[in-house]
């Protein structure tokens, strides 16, 4: 019986990866909370000192209460089955703290999974059978588009003990990007090529910035792979995502440049007090510079962690023309307007009075009456075409 006792043991050890001596624990406290019962229902008193021992190479076991050795013929049924609970008990706790500290460790890097399940909130994923992982639709990509038994590559986000193990996986972080070219890319991986910033917008397109730390070796053709073939693995992986690979560069005007390609920038104007770069592109230029909808210009900023304004020699003037025409602005006021990113009357009529007051020579009284004339000029032009 004892031998029999100690082989279950071992083979729950192997088999569920728990401590021999987590669960030899969990029997003597069944045997203690077994001959508590016992002893409660016999005389109606629960038993203070209650002790239990196993020895783990016999698995003789012995139960004393008062220091005295104590034997029932009910004692082995009760105490059967209080073990068999608190065994299972302790091993889901013991398999819940192994899944969580095998995948805490991994939290900011990239696993493989199935998807097995699709909810209306989440996709459930299972990990080589060693966990489930929630993809919330929030943290899927817009280009996603999970079916059933698709492996797919996701970034752990977070892993959480709430109520049992949640491992929190995203296919909209940046980090999966970055891993995915960790993966694609042996010479970031052996360090020879880093990885100095990233700017994603999920689903449309993703700026990265690289380094060579050896001269001899082209950062941004190491990424690409020949005919592209690196990238576009990992174009695939995101379903189609855009990604443009750029140099880095200390030079924070060549950073820019870079950073706005595929546009060709012809001027660069730097506050580096309050990291704004004002860049001057050609017409021609401009709207790529730009990009759908901002995203090219707001991808490069992100990038590079400076605010940019892009615009051209021609925009600045025909500005300058418009918001000249304000009383309240005189001719350095105006240039001044204009060159902190207001382009025309109803751009100052929609910001604030602090924003405004936060341009070099405007306080908060000018302010508002700079912003009073712009509404009332844009109200006697709606009067007029009325």
């Amino acid at each position: 019986m004892n031998k029999e006792f100690l082989s279950i043991i071992e083979q729950l050890q192997r088999e569920k990866g728990v401590n021999k001596e987590v669960l030899l624990d969990a029997v003597k406290t069944s045997l203690i909370v077994a001959a508590k019962k016992i002893i409660k229902f016999n005389t109606g008193e629960e038993p203070e000192d209650v002790t239990a021992e196993i020895d783990p190479l016999t698995g003789d076991m012995c139960v004393q209460v008062e220091g005295k050795e104590f034997v029932s013929g009910e004692f082995g049924r009760i105490a059967a089955q209080t073990a068999r609970q608190v065994i299972i008990q302790k091993i889901r706790e013991a398999e819940k703290d192994n899944v969580y500290n095998d995948f805490k460790d991994k939290e900011g890097d990239i696993i493989s999974g199935v998807v097995y399940r699709i909810e209306k909130k989440a996709v459930i994923v299972d990990i080589m059978g060693r966990g489930e992982g929630i993809i919330p639709n929030s943290f899927l990509s817009p280009l996603d588009n999970p079916r059933m038994g698709e492996r797919m590559k996701a970034y752990v986000y977070e892993v959480k003990r709430d109520r049992g193990v949640q491992i929190i996986l995203s296919r909209k972080h940046e980090g999966l990007v970055k891993k995915l070219f960790e993966l694609e890319v042996p010479e970031i991986f052996e360090s020879i090529v880093e990885i100095k910033s990233i700017a994603r917008e999920a689903g449309e397109r993703t700026k990265i910035a690289v380094f060579s730390k050896e001269e001899k070796v082209d950062c941004v053709g190491a990424c690409v792979g020949i005919r592209g073939a690196r990238v576009k693995s990992i174009i695939e992986e995101l379903r189609g995502e855009k990604i443009d690979v750029v140099r880095w560069n200390d030079d924070i005007k060549e950073f820019i440049k870079e950073a706005l390609s595929p546009a060709t920038i012809s001027q660069i104007e730097l506050d580096r007090e309050n990291k704004r770069a004002k860049v001057i592109a050609t017409p021609e230029q401009l709207s790529l510079a730009i990009g759908k909808r901002g995203q090219n210009v707001r991808l490069a900023s992100k990038l590079v962690g400076w605010e940019i304004d892009v615009r051209s020699k021609e925009s600045i003037e025909a500005a300058i023309k418009t918001i000249g025409k304000m009383k309240s602005l005189g001719k350095k006021g105006t240039e001044s307007v204009v060159e902190s990113g207001y382009n025309s009357i109803e751009a100052i009529a929609k910001t604030t009075e602090e924003k405004l007051a936060k341009i070099k020579g405007i306080s908060s009284n000018k302010a508002k009456q700079i912003i009073e004339e712009a509404k009332e000029l844009i109200e006697n032009t709606k009067n007029k075409e009325d």
